[in-house]
């Protein structure tokens, strides 16, 4: 006599292995891209390492990826990888925060991948809820979010506006149901992150947004973590100048996944979690 499982296929669908703990690798590995950050790299990353090493209760790495550097920060960099085991140093010749990512995310070995932008000064116990449903199997993605109910912060005048109308235009134009693409805080199960990175073009900050629409087009679970954190006046990113690149490369993906360039409905099939929503 065979047993059959009682429950629907859809439900069957919905589940996702937990990730194994007890692997070799490193656990968690979180990339860190930085470019000519010297007077801040090792403040953040001393405060970062010991916080992992204090409260999170698995094997990690930090790998911080120098973008094109021309300062110390390489140098710091290299130094405190040689005192520090868990932290990993790559240095990438050309610039971009989606060039680095996509580099270091499938050379890792890991299980769970995250990034935390050095120009978004956040409270470090969200590293925990960010990365728990991932281990768990519940959630494919996990974005920090400072635009969704609960997060607590405040934008400077321009950097809320161009913010809140992005986001605001991504759910207009694509139907996307997460709060907030540019946040500098994600993290991805690396069995994901290997089928979807490859479809994944841009190498600087529209690559946030490029992989949050191709995840919700194959039907991904997305789970958002509200942020406690503080607006950096010192940021160097132009983020009108960045709006309006965004902009443009929404304009290209869009296009690309009307002639589908991208396979979302083999992704879908192999990764979703039940239908796509129109």
């Amino acid at each position: 006599m065979t047993l059959t499982d009682p429950r629907p296929a859809l439900h069957q669908q919905l589940q996702r292995s937990p990730v194994d703990t007890r692997s070799l690798a490193p656990v968690l590995d979180i990339a860190i891209p930085v470019s000519n950050q010297e007077t801040r790299l090792e403040g953040q990353l001393r405060g970062l390492h010991g916080h992992l090493m204090d409260t999170f209760p698995h094997t990690f790495r930090i790998t911080v990826a120098d973008n094109a550097s021309t300062d110390s920060t390489l140098r710091i960099a290299e130094r405190l990888a040689r005192e520090l085991p868990e932290i990993k140093v790559v240095h990438l010749d050309h610039k971009g925060r989606g060039n680095s990512l996509r580099r270091v995310w499938l050379s890792s070995p890991s299980p769970l991948l995250a990034y935390v932008d050095l120009d978004l000064p956040l409270d470090l116990s969200a590293v925990a809820p960010l990365v728990a449903p991932l281990i768990s199997g519940h959630s494919d993605l996990a974005v920090g979010t400072r635009l969704a109910r609960g997060a607590q912060g405040r934008f400077s005048h321009r950097r809320g506006l161009v913010a809140r109308a992005y986001n605001v235009l991504l759910r207009v134009l694509t139907g996307a149901r997460f709060s907030d693409a540019e946040c500098g805080f994600k993290a991805i199960r690396a069995d994901v992150a290997h089928k979807l990175l490859p479809h994944t073009g841009d190498d600087a900050w529209f690559f946030d947004t490029e992989l949050l629409i191709i995840a919700e087009r194959c039907a991904l679970r997305i789970h958002e973590v509200p942020l406690d954190w503080t607006d950096d006046p010192d940021s160097g990113v132009d983020v009108v100048r960045t709006f309006l690149t965004d902009l443009k490369r929404l304009a290209k993906l869009t296009r690309k996944l009307h002639r589908g360039t991208i396979p979302i409905d083999g992704l879908r099939a192999e990764l979703g979690r039940g239908a796509q929503r129109r």
